[in-house]
């Protein structure tokens, strides 16, 4: 028998007795047990013989020169145990060296195609008992109206969006009126222009695609609805990217209407640097460096990706105070309903 049989037969899972029973009666135990020796010796051996390669391959490598070769007769003559460990030692040097390297090519690559990693901002609305900050809610709107809305639309925020978040009714109602909007058709058929009211949405810079193309170059301004949503890591990219603006690197030229930007993937953008200190007046006297005015605008761009955060968060808090407070009720009632049963005391009179 091999030596499985010694211990445990591993075809049929019985211990030496059973499985010396069973091979008496014809069972193929014998010849399983062996082959599964033979095969994993056999695959041993070839691991042992392609390590033995490598490191001779290695070894010979460096002994072109009479130095080395002095080296590698009085190493075999003499330490044999440096002689041994040397190679092993070397070729693990060349293979972290060599998984190093390709980690770092990977990660290069992927800069280069992904664009850099944004650093994480400390953004005041992600703790978990925190709100949007509505005043910069409405300078971030402010910076959209006079830097991005060229350009960007925001196509699923109305105006009554606004309304309690960022300006007043009133103040809703008179932005609103100074759009003119296409409606219609009217009892003629024909289409007409109204003032804008506050179920209208916001106004979009480009009536299509393909005029947004033509004025820009080719390229597409994406809507903002829900550009935080749509970017990996949303609000970090795009404050990146409106700061991250900088002369391309030694050895790589732009072409004409591209901008470097190493956060966009690529690092080429048609879209060119938009914020500038003092760029905007803001009405409530903040100063309008160019920091503040991309905080503003991810806030504004993030509330209007996700404008019931503030409404979901206070009514998670009142959800989780409501279930604490019937989980504690319900600790008492049990206590309540069972210490009798729990302490009660039970006396068996065996005399009578």
């Amino acid at each position: 028998r091999c030596s499985y049989h010694f211990v445990y037969c591993f075809h049929h899972r019985l211990p030496l007795s059973t499985s010396t029973w069973l091979n008496r009666r014809g069972c193929d135990c014998h010849t399983w047990c062996s082959t599964r020796r033979r095969t994993a010796m056999a695959a041993m051996a070839r691991a042992r013989n392609a390590m033995a390669h490598v490191a001779r391959r290695f070894r010979h490598a460096d002994a072109g020169t009479p130095a080395a070769a002095a080296a590698t007769m009085a190493n075999r003559h003499g330490d044999g145990q440096e002689e041994k460990n040397g190679p092993r030692w070397m070729l693990r040097g060349a293979l972290c060296a060599a998984g190093a390297g390709l980690v770092a090519g990977v990660a290069m690559s992927d800069e280069a195609e992904h664009g850099m990693v944004a650093p994480r901002f400390p953004w005041p609305h992600e703790g978990f008992f925190s709100a949007y900050d509505h005043a910069a809610i409405r300078r971030g709107h402010q910076v959209y109206q006079q830097v991005c809305a060229a350009c960007h639309s925001v196509e699923q925020l109305s105006y009554r969006n606004l309304v309690g978040v960022a300006y007043t009714e009133d103040e809703a109602k008179d932005m609103a009126a100074e759009v003119d909007v296409m409606d219609g058709p009217n009892d003629q058929g024909e289409m007409f222009e109204r003032p804008g009211k506050l179920s209208d949405k916001l106004p979009k810079p480009y009536d299509n695609e393909e005029a947004a193309r033509y004025a820009n170059g080719g390229a597409y301004p994406p809507d903002l609805s829900l550009i935080t949503k749509a970017r990996h890591d949303g609000q970090n990219y795009v404050y990146a990217l409106l700061l991250g603006y900088r002369e391309p690197p030694a050895g790589i030229s732009m072409r004409e209407g591209l901008y470097y930007n190493p956060y966009f993937p690529g690092g080429a953008i048609a879209m060119p640097k938009m914020l500038a200190d003092e760029g905007v007046e803001y009405e409530d006297g903040t100063e309008a460096s160019e920091s503040q005015q991309a905080k503003d605008v991810v806030t504004f761009l993030a509330w209007a990706a996700e404008p019931e955060h503030d409404e979901r968060k206070l009514m998670g808090v009142k959800w989780i105070l409501a279930l604490s407070i019937m989980l504690c009720t319900a600790g008492y009632f049990k206590r309540w309903k069972w210490a009798p049963l729990k302490s009660r005391k039970i006396i068996l009179d065996v005399v009578n």
